[in-house]
């Protein structure tokens, strides 16, 4: 039962306030309150583009992710930490290779990969921070650090696997030392994509040491929404590849409406999707069935993408508030309401 809170330090630090029973309460406690037991957060290699849009302070950068996975912890939440290999946003049509790496040579990349996996690891261990999971990549359906990690092609996913392998090979020997072992994901986006981009990841990119394929599952881009289909398709990654499975993202609206001028990445005039109304209540249903069909077909956990980016005087480049605040589990006051209630529902799974 998972929450990316990877905004929440900004959002807070730009005016935002979230609430539970009319009280302004600390987040973290009122995710864990809520059944939350995983906090995913994402880490950029070296964000300096954020301090442009910040007046100068950084986020998603390793000190950033420390305080986020400090303030899990602290409530005894596990922790997924989704290194993107890029110092912005790395998803399906972009995977920038850092700055700080640009021109490098395949083999020199793919040391600059291993050395800073163990580097962000090593440091985190000594704050007593070590996550119980790590992807390995966030979205990495053509790759990563483009252009030498670009998959092109099916022929194009050697150096791919390549840099994946380095990247897991760091996790495995800092494991060797660490009472916490992370589990290693790997992370597509889509169910329809799921399946052949394993099996190449696998047989072409000579990838197999890791332990869960993640997968991003959001309606707007998917061609994957009855939820017999979804469960056909956990079940047949899980069974053919013999790795556990997990949505890692996803999403649902509880209105159609909006808080402030940053346009709705989720907009729509429907007052129902899929069949579910567009309300707290909706879309806490739409994520019981959710659940109820990963879990019944063998996946082993949900995380649902910035259920707290909530409207505020954030600004990232495209707009100040939030682009996703119908999404949240918060209505346009920061108040919590009862879409996130699925995470305690009485499951019977059988």
């Amino acid at each position: 039962m998972g929450a990316d809170l990877s905004y929440v330090n900004e959002i807070e630090a730009s005016t935002g306030v979230y609430k539970m029973d009319g009280r302004q309460t600390d987040p973290f406690v009122i995710f864990k309150s809520i059944g939350t037991n995983t906090v995913r957060v994402r880490l950029w290699h070296n964000p300096e583009w954020k301090k442009a849009v910040t007046g100068g302070k950084l986020y998603s950068d390793l000190y950033d992710a420390e305080k986020t996975i400090s303030r899990a912890k602290e409530q005894g939440m596990a922790v997924n930490l989704d290194l993107h290999y890029s110092d912005d946003w790395a998803d399906p049509a972009q995977q920038a290779t850092p700055a700080a790496w640009s021109g490098l040579p395949l083999n020199v990349l793919k040391d600059s990969v291993y050395n800073y996996t163990l580097a962000v690891l090593n440091y985190l261990k000594s704050k007593n921070l070590v996550p119980e999971m790590i992807q390995v990549g966030n979205e990495t359906n053509s790759g990563m650090l483009w252009p030498a990690g670009k998959v092109n092609a099916e022929s194009d996913f050697a150096n791919f696997g390549l840099l994946l392998n380095s990247g897991i090979k760091a996790v495995r020997d800092f494991s060797v030392s660490s009472a916490i072992k992370p589990k290693i994901i790997l992370h597509v986006a889509q169910l329809q994509n799921a399946d052949s981009w394993a099996g190449n990841v696998i047989a072409k990119g000579g990838v197999t040491d890791f332990d869960i394929i993640g997968v991003s599952h959001y309606y707007k881009w998917s061609t994957i929404n009855d939820m017999t289909e979804i469960g056909k398709s956990i079940a047949l990654l899980k069974t053919k590849y013999q790795k556990d499975v997990m949505i890692v993202e996803t999403a649902f609206p509880w209105t159609s409406k909006n808080a402030d001028g940053y346009s709705n990445i989720f907009y729509t005039n429907e007052s129902t999707i899929l069949g579910y109304p567009l309300s707290p209540e909706g879309q806490q249903n739409y994520l019981k069935d959710l659940i109820k069909t990963v879990a019944l077909n063998g996946g082993k956990g949900v995380m649902y993408w910035e259920p707290a980016w909530i409207t505020s005087n954030l600004f990232d480049r495209w707009g100040t508030g939030s682009s996703w605040e119908n999404n949240t589990f918060f209505d346009f006051n920061g108040n919590l309401f009862s879409g996130c209630n699925y995470m305690m529902w009485p499951y019977e799974f059988k």
